[in-house]
């Protein structure tokens, strides 16, 4: 059952009162508006303002512009520059051709901008401003004292739905959009109905161009246009956009775009749409805008856990980027653990990067970055870091290390299989792989203000190495005995090698000639 919130002593309020005798408005000395039909109007929290019968404007109104504000009490504002003694001022004065409900008794009067209003004379007892009071009541103490247990944005986008509609705003449908820093997400829209509840769209950066969205009031309130309202009743729209229809065949009466503006200047999107005969209130939407700042902040913080764990897998992998959310962020924070080490990196990369087109070679690249991640996490491992034109990932052992050996391996060969057998680049571009197994530091090492989480140990240096072998050799897949054992007799031992910077010579393995054949 829809409640209304008439009940409320205190709540937002929007006066609008006749004022009596003659009202004049002045830039400095010249009179640009004198009436005795003026009326004011008394907001809460903003200044009255004064608004003018057209007829009775003193100064030349120029042109309409193009400058549009929006008001979810008294509808959207058409502007005016105005010329005062020879001098424009640009959007000076505004009305509301189409005035909501409330605002209904200034619907085509006129008022002026502080720029050009430097004094207004007037004699009414009408004119002081009217004390409304503060916004109080059950939802303002709910947000700020219950609201922020919600352990996720889905929780908390149903628990304020419901809240609202408790306290007696019809809210059949409630949507927030927050925009996201993730390489394929561009932001998270929560939308709750009194049907389904709360489901989560995470929509593609192809969004953008999509011409539900670019139509749509979740651009036109993100692109700082400000809000929309509209009543879905009305015989002539204020706007046009394509789910206003949607929304009226779903019987709804009102809507609303709200921006929920967050503490770096991001703008996010709340609306809500009401299937109360009458539509929305004053009151109603005084309540919502009075919460909004709080409101957006909690979205906020749910917000900045999400990015910043996007950003740390983005950046540095999964499981290490749990690990430091998780406050391994100290200067040799890490473990001592066993893991398979494979490094890869693209033969003739220097070359082609000089003969090719800069953005072609990006390109190039990037789609190497994306099979060799692909195939590692598909195999159980983690792409620790791009190094350049080579990838770094660890397998680490966990309870098996044969296992990881395994996994590392066949991470290689499918690499192979796809990079240097199957590719449709350029017939002479390839990527050679190195292997090895060992013990290593996995952790924190840098400077105190600049770390850089990475493997250190023998391994990683004898898999970058046996890298470098094998592409002296002409094998795409070198590894150690340690990664070639078990493996079905898929490598063979080429001998021991000494490697620069390894101690002692290594036994390095290579595939059999016809490997692909066998793994096929």
């Amino acid at each position: 059952m829809n409640i209304r919130p008439d009940k409320q002593a205190l709540g937002y309020r929007l006066d609008v009162a006749p004022l009596s005798g003659e009202t004049i408005a002045k830039h400095g000395d010249a009179v640009i508006a004198s009436s005795s039909a003026a009326k004011i109007m008394h907001e809460t929290r903003l200044p009255s303002v004064v608004y003018f019968p057209p007829q009775d404007v003193k100064a030349t109104l120029l042109r309409t512009t193009g400058h549009r504000t929006f008001c979810p009490f008294k509808g959207t504002a058409t502007y005016w520059d105005v010329e005062i003694d020879g001098e424009v001022f640009e959007n000076a004065a505004w009305t509301y051709k189409n005035a909501l409900p409330e605002s209904a008794e200034v619907e085509g009067l006129i008022a002026f901008m502080p720029s050009v209003l430097t004094a207004v004379d007037v004699a009414d007892d009408a004119s002081e401003t009217k004390e409304h009071g503060n916004i109080s009541g059950p939802t303002i103490d709910w947000i700020m004292r219950e609201a922020w247990l919600c352990n996720t944005p889905e929780e908390l986008t149903e628990a304020i739905a419901l809240k609202f509609n408790e306290d007696g705003i019809a809210v059949s449908r409630m949507s927030v959009l927050i925009w996201s820093l993730h390489p394929m997400i561009a932001g998270r829209n929560h939308v709750w109905n009194k049907k389904d509840g709360v489901q989560t769209f995470t929509p593609s950066y192809d969004i953008l161009d999509n011409p539900a969205f670019v139509n749509s009031p979740l651009r036109h309130v993100t692109n700082g246009l400000g809000g929309v309202r509209q009543n879905l009743l009305a015989e002539e729209a204020e706007f046009t956009f394509a789910i206003m229809d949607d929304l009226k065949a779903e019987g709804a009466t009102d809507y609303v775009a709200m921006p929920l503006r967050f503490s770096n200047g991001q703008i996010n999107v709340m609306t809500l749409t009401c299937d109360h005969p009458d539509g929305f209130t004053t009151a109603n939407l005084g309540l919502v805008f009075e919460c909004s700042a709080v409101i957006s902040r909690l979205y906020e913080v749910f917000t900045l856990r999400d990015n910043a764990s996007s950003l740390l897998e983005t950046y540095l992998g999964k499981r290490t980027g749990a690990r430091v959310l998780g406050g391994e962020i100290r200067r040799g924070d890490g473990d001592q653990i066993d893991a398979a080490i494979l490094f890869c990196d693209l033969r003739g990369s220097s070359r082609l990067a000089d003969e090719m087109d800069r953005d072609d070679y990006l390109v190039l690249l990037n789609r190497f970055f994306d099979t060799t991640t692909r195939i590692v996490n598909e195999h159980g491992g983690e792409v620790l870091k791009f190094i350049g034109d080579a990838v770094l990932a660890i397998f680490p052992t966990g309870d098996d290390p044969s296992q990881a050996c395994r996994q590392a391996l066949a991470s290689a060969l499918e690499i192979d299989r796809e990079v240097n057998v199957e590719s449709d680049n350029h017939a002479d571009i390839g990527c050679a792989s190195g292997l090895a197994f060992g013990n290593v530091t996995y952790g924190n090492v840098g400077s105190e203000e600049r770390l850089d989480f990475t493997v250190i140990g023998s391994a990683a240096n004898v898999a970058a190495r046996l890298g470098d072998l094998g592409k002296k050799l002409g094998h795409s897949i070198m590894t150690t005995k340690s990664i070639a054992e078990g493996d079905d007799g898929l490598m063979r031992s080429l001998g021991a090698f000494d490697l620069h910077n390894v101690s002692a010579p290594v036994e390095a393995y290579a595939p059999v000639e016809n490997v692909h054949e066998k793994t096929a």
